[in-house]
């Protein structure tokens, strides 16, 4: 059997991880997906860890799907409105898939609004050609979890099922193509701009973002701003009262609101908490 390549290493900006000096993250490899799957799937995660005492992993989920395949359990996972976390402890690793908005309806075959907040097991999802994966995904990673060649064989077990669902639909395309527009335009905050850049009316918006992501266009902007605002708040290099202003709220204590009720600390809070960065000499 030919060894499979070790697919691109990437190292996308952390938006997500709601990581500081208190809430470590284990070491995380991530790659790119094969070009034929670039409409399917964002990238792949894989963390390993080995912990003398549990450590609980918060995230802002991004707008998408996701399957994981680890030592003690395979899930997949629709998206999380508020706060999601994991807790690791002892020694554990797993395979992870960021999916684009695209492709939670291709693997569940309806709508991710049945997901929405929860998950399911795996073997719920996966079709009767595909029933080993687990089986394969733990073979690839019982020798080593930490080899690259591990991780390149785990993948490619994966990616052999996410072909199967191509193509992706143009009401799939348009879902991505929103979402990738959101994300790089930090000066939308209203829904009609959604809406006018899919050519849809705000009604039939709200229908295919409800289909596609089991979430409202609304909370797509809310979220995409809280993104912005981790990112920020990592960098260090803006005061809150710019901050608040930059993300497009009318003051820092609307930002503080937001912020807080969803991640559970203040921007502050959350700023103290973050490694500090010498200066280049």
């Amino acid at each position: 059997m030919t060894t499979p390549a070790v697919p691109r290493p990437v190292e996308p900006v952390d938006r997500a991880h709601l990581t500081g000096v208190s809430r470590p993250s284990p070491p995380i490899h991530r790659y790119a997906p094969s070009e034929q799957l670039a409409d399917l799937v964002d990238r792949y995660w894989i963390p390993v860890w080995s912990l003398a005492k549990p450590s609980t992993q918060t995230t802002l989920q991004h707008p998408v799907c996701l399957v994981v395949v680890s030592n003690t359990y395979a899930r997949f996972y629709g998206v999380a409105r508020g706060r999601s976390s994991v807790t690791l402890e002892g020694d554990g690793w797993a395979v992870g898939t960021m999916f684009l908005p695209a492709a939670g309806r291709l693997v569940l075959g309806r709508s991710v609004a049945d997901v929405t907040d929860r998950w399911i097991d795996l073997d719920e999802v996966l079709p009767a050609e595909h029933a080993g994966l687990v089986d394969e995904v733990g073979a690839a990673m019982a020798d080593d979890p930490h080899d690259p060649s591990s991780h390149a064989a785990a993948i490619a077990a994966t990616e052999r099922w996410f072909s199967s669902l191509l193509p992706v639909d143009e009401q799939g395309l348009l879902v991505n193509h929103l979402v990738a527009w959101l994300r790089d335009h930090p000066e939308v905050t209203r829904v009609s701009d959604l809406a006018d850049e899919a050519g849809l009316s705000e009604r039939s918006l709200q229908r295919l973002v409800e289909q596609r992501l089991g979430l409202s266009p609304k909370w797509l902007v809310q979220r995409r701003r809280l993104h912005d605002a981790v990112e920020a708040l990592k960098s260090g290099t803006t005061g809150l009262a710019d901050m608040a202003a930059d993300l497009g709220y009318t003051d820092q204590a609307h930002f503080t609101r937001d912020f807080r009720t969803v991640t559970g600390m203040t921007p502050g809070e959350f700023l103290k908490d973050q490694p500090v960065t010498p200066p280049r000499g």
